[in-house]
């Protein structure tokens, strides 16, 4: 009777409902508390207490930033486009949170468990871009504006090396499919055999999402705060609940590409895959908190170097190598070897 009801149109909408809840509802509690961990952690690091005040240990502060942020007034500039003003944070975060439809958080379990998930991964995390562009033009702002611009120019730069780095994995795997690349890393996880790449990939996202040392679109002593200078209220949040849910995105891209996923390490498969993959996002969420705290900002025109004087010939030189040593010892997959 309930397999019947779930094959009905009514049934098959309420279960992927159901299903998108379960994904991202985790996501949002996960976005909301990263924030609080992110003060913990730079609080560590810099003897300090950290939130403390508002519930037990400070574990109510991000509902009552929550708060703060609904009951604030939407200050919308007077030569501002509305529009594409209110339009672009909300793309930002829809974005970020459509990625999440092909992440794989068990063996099989994702909400879309299509061939080209790797290729939607990266579509998605491309378009980002354009909330971006869109809040720095539609703000009428010169900082504003600049922000986008530099914003837009970092983004599109690492993704070109990162793009390297998914068909490096994808010279491993032979499917675009990120379950079957999980699968694929049941004896060695891809961060051994491709370190150098495993390395390009973390210091890019970190660029992606605009975070330090590269947070260079809201550098304060030049711009003011960048491209959402002129947001606040509901409208401000959005950006950062995108800037945060992208961060655990990319946190989950790096595990599934080069940590193994869902796979227990030392045949520990008595704990489930999925809190492992949760794991291994906390030990790279972890790592963004770190370098926040460790590295100074750097200089656009070193940002623009690494991007593309280093990092770039690096990833198409370890592409070459890698086609090259699967072709000779015959592992390409669909080779003789398979």
């Amino acid at each position: 009777m309930a397999h019947f009801f779930f094959d009905t149109l009514i049934g098959t909408t309420i279960l992927t409902v159901l299903e998108t809840l379960a994904i991202l509802v985790p996501v949002l509690l996960g976005m909301a508390y990263a924030t609080y961990f992110e003060r913990k952690a730079l609080a560590a690091f810099q003897l300090r207490m950290g939130p403390n005040v508002v519930g037990p240990f400070g574990l109510f502060q991000p509902f009552a930033d929550a708060v703060k942020v609904f009951t604030k007034e939407t200050i919308i500039p007077a030569g501002a486009n509305r529009g594409l003003f209110l339009m672009a944070p909300m793309v930002t975060f829809v974005l970020a949170c459509l990625a999440w439809a092909v992440i794989p958080v068990a063996d099989g379990w994702a909400m879309a468990d299509i061939n080209v998930g790797l290729l939607y991964l990266f579509a998605v995390s491309s378009l980002g871009v354009y909330g971006i562009i869109v809040a720095g033009w539609a703000s009428n702002s010169k900082y504003a504006f600049l922000g986008a611009m530099r914003s837009a120019a970092q983004m599109v730069s690492y993704e070109v090396s990162i793009g390297f780095v998914l068909v490096t994995v994808l010279l491993c795997v032979g499917s675009l499919n990120l379950n079957e690349i999980v699968k694929a890393q049941s004896h060695i996880w891809f961060c051994f055999p491709l370190l150098p790449m495993f390395v390009v990939f973390l210091v890019s996202m970190l660029a992606e999402t605009g975070r330090a040392p590269f947070d260079l679109p809201e550098g304060e002593s030049e711009i003011v705060a960048g491209y959402f200078v002129e947001y606040s209220a509901m409208a401000f949040a959005l950006f950062y609940l995108g800037e945060y849910t992208n961060m655990i995105m990319m946190s989950a891209m790096a595990s599934i590409l080069f940590l193994g996923g869902w796979q227990a390490p030392l045949g520990l498969t008595f704990i489930p895959g999925t809190i492992w993959l949760i794991a291994k996002i906390c030990v790279i969420m972890f790592f963004f908190f770190w370098v926040r705290a460790t590295f100074p900002r750097y200089r656009y025109d070193q940002l623009m170097r690494l991007g593309w004087k280093v990092f770039l010939p690096l990833s198409l030189l370890w592409v070459v190598l890698t086609a090259g040593f699967l072709e000779v010892f015959h592992m390409l997959p669909g080779g003789p070897a398979s």
